[in-house]
């Protein structure tokens, strides 16, 4: 073991991090078995983007930027589709850990290593190796564009400014809410403006953007409607201050009637801000793994004030970040890993400076903190559980025994995908089906029922006919049912 890790050492700690980035995620995609229900619809969207050209594209998805990447990859090397999208995601995670390790080294000398395995087993994003997802390459290049405005704050010039603009154009094709980085670079302009350099850096930084405001200003000019874009209309949907206050009074007269008396009703809307604040905080740590320990000891605080003073373009947008989740949670009530995941590759260098410290400090424990990481590392791209091959088995029999005109209600569309029925949209929602009427329009009724489903029992009492039934290792089912 020690000689592995000299020889380790003598690997530059970015080239570490991008080769062990590649092989965790061979790791992650060799024990897949099927695609995410997002991988499906990207997939599905490139496919037709391939066979109907590039409407057909936008007509499936109204953000298909990552899937035409995906179709121009396997137009150009014949890849598979699959294939094409493992491969891009591989690469943009691997790209992304070595930057990450490049920025933790320029934020304190000594932190390489430290930064390498960080970034290769922190939980939030990468349990996610094994999936086709647009996050991959929205971080990369939204961490290159903050990456570049740390580079440009020191030395100026309109070629850097134009990189970042560059860059984060490139991952807002990703996820439109790259468009955060461009406020969050701009804020750390603040402190310049008294001077006429201040300025000019302002207008260097703020061309592009100026440029695309007269472009959307000009539009709306001549007529056209920007909202009939779905993507921007939901995004400033949930950027309109009337719906964050009201969904925060909506969860606020929930909480309270549920749980409060009548005597703190009036304290419900700061409870319930507080309580998701928190919520939010506590998940950011714990998605953290083992490396939210050095967080906790107290002396590694004072990392928080480094970080500040020179990694500045990324702070600032760990906060409007922070400000988003909180706005997305008020709006739609729930959060998950993969959206948090942003926050946590941004404190890669914050966590970077606390575990340097924390090991000159407790030597002992550090060297059980890397073994804790290492074994964290394998688990998450390592899975022991059952595989759904129940999932193949009934995209098998309906591609075999239906037609694809028939109306289907799937619960899991990736059953109709791998049945080679596309991803389709399904017009009612599962509660629905409890009514005779919605589920009256379906010919075949495709079900991930638990134990006691209510809705299963429901079309069993209105004699709808199980007519196959496929089951994983551990029990979990999938029926199909025929009226």
């Amino acid at each position: 073991m020690p000689d592995l890790l000299a020889r380790l050492r003598r690997i530059p700690p970015a080239t570490l991090a991008f080769a062990g980035s590649l092989l965790l995620s061979g790791i992650a995609v060799s024990g897949t078995l099927i695609v995410g229900r997002d991988g499906a619809l990207y997939l599905d969207t490139a496919q037709k983007a391939v066979d109907h050209g590039l409407r057909a594209a936008f007509l499936a998805f109204d953000w298909p930027w990552f899937s035409l990447l995906i179709a121009a990859t396997h137009r150009l090397s014949a890849l598979p589709l699959e294939w094409a999208a493992q491969l891009w995601c591989a690469l943009f995670l691997a790209a992304t850990c070595a930057l990450l390790v490049v920025v933790s080294q320029r934020c304190a000398a000594g932190s390489g290593y430290w930064a390498c395995l960080i970034v290769l087993s922190v939980p939030a994003y990468n349990h996610l190796r094994g999936d086709i997802i647009r996050e991959f390459g929205f971080w990369f290049f939204g961490l290159l564009a903050l990456w570049l405005a740390v580079a440009w704050r020191e030395h100026g010039g309109w070629r850097r400014a134009l990189l970042v603009q560059l860059a984060i154009a490139a991952a807002s094709l990703f996820r439109l809410e790259a468009v955060l980085l461009a406020p969050a670079v701009l804020l750390c302009l603040l402190g310049d403006l008294s001077r006429r350099q201040g300025w000019l850096n302002l207008l260097q930084l703020g061309a592009l953007p100026l440029a695309g405001l007269a472009a959307a200003l000009l539009s709306l000019w001549s007529g056209a409607d920007l909202s009939a874009q779905q993507r921007i209309a939901y995004y400033l949907t949930l950027l309109d201050p009337r719906n964050l206050f009201a969904g925060l009074d909506t969860m606020a007269s929930r909480f309270a009637a549920a749980a409060l008396e009548k005597y703190s009703t009036d304290d419900a809307r700061q409870i319930v801000l507080f309580g998701v604040t928190s919520a939010l905080l506590v998940k950011f740590l714990t998605l953290n793994g083992p490396f939210c320990l050095p967080l906790l000891w107290p002396a590694s605080w004072r990392s928080v004030v480094v970080y500040w003073s020179r990694l500045r373009p990324f702070a600032w947008t760990a906060v409007l970040y922070f400000g988003v989740l909180l706005l997305f949670f008020f709006q739609q009530r729930f959060t998950n890993s993969r959206y948090m995941s942003l926050l946590n590759l941004l404190a890669v260098p914050l966590l970077s400076l606390a575990c340097l410290s924390f090991a000159r400090h407790f030597p002992r424990l550090a060297k059980a903190l890397v073994a804790v990481a290492v074994v964290v590392m394998l688990s998450n791209v390592i899975s022991f559980g059952p595989r759904k091959t129940h999932y193949l088995e009934a995209a098998g029999w309906l591609s075999q025994n239906t037609q694809a005109s028939d109306a289907v209600y799937y619960d899991d569309v990736r059953i109709a995908y791998y049945a080679g029925r596309g991803y389709p949209s399904m017009p009612v929602e599962r509660g629905a089906l409890m009514a005779a009427d919605p589920a009256a329009q379906f010919r075949y009724l495709v079900l991930n029922p638990k134990p006691d489903d209510p809705l299963y029992r429901s079309l069993i009492e209105r004699h709808w006919r199980v007519v196959a039934r496929f089951a994983n290792r551990k029990g979990d089912s999938i029926v199909v049912l025929e009226r």
